[in-house]
């Protein structure tokens, strides 16, 4: 009998529930013009999708952080150790590139709050990056040419090679 009553609940439960997803692919065609350092930096972001955002957090157990899923994603690059905090990437010796020449894989750096770089996301291709935007939110793709988007970018780098 508790079964069935616990079965009940739990029904009632899930039919009242709703959720809301977004599905986010990269075109098979994007996929094999990207180098390899690059494909797995994007491979391993985009298995963060969905992680919770949390401030100093670097790993898909514990959230995000904008530059923690940058850690996260370019650990499998070995030759490449990169700074913890957005406006230290930024300051990467690392070659700066146009907003017309983005590749995969590029660093990307937005001023929101302050006066200098607080935010970096990686570059997906097709005008998409991928980022742990803030608090209450989770890791995510947006479009570069969103208004709010345009208006905050800064510059981009180049940290990945090109073979």
């Amino acid at each position: 009998m508790s079964c069935c009553l616990g079965g009940a609940l739990l029904l009632g439960i899930c039919t009242q529930a709703s959720a809301t997803f977004r599905i986010h692919s990269v075109p098979a065609a994007a996929q094999a013009n990207q180098p390899e350092p690059a494909r797995e930096v994007i491979d391993r972001a985009m298995n963060a999708l969905g992680t919770p955002y949390r401030w100093g957090g670097s790993s898909p157990r514990h959230g995000f952080d904008c530059s923690g899923l940058v850690q996260y994603a370019f650990k499998t690059q070995d030759d490449l150790e990169l700074p913890r905090t957005s406006r230290a990437l930024s300051r990467l010796d690392a070659p700066s590139v146009k907003r017309s020449e983005l590749q995969p894989g590029d660093l990307l750096f937005f001023r929101i709050r302050s006066r200098s770089v607080d935010h970096v996301a990686i570059y997906i291709g097709e005008g998409r990056f991928i980022h742990a935007p803030r608090r209450g939110t989770t890791v995510r793709i947006d479009r570069l040419n969103d208004a709010y988007w345009q208006r905050h970018f800064q510059l981009a780098k180049r940290v990945v090679s090109e073979a």
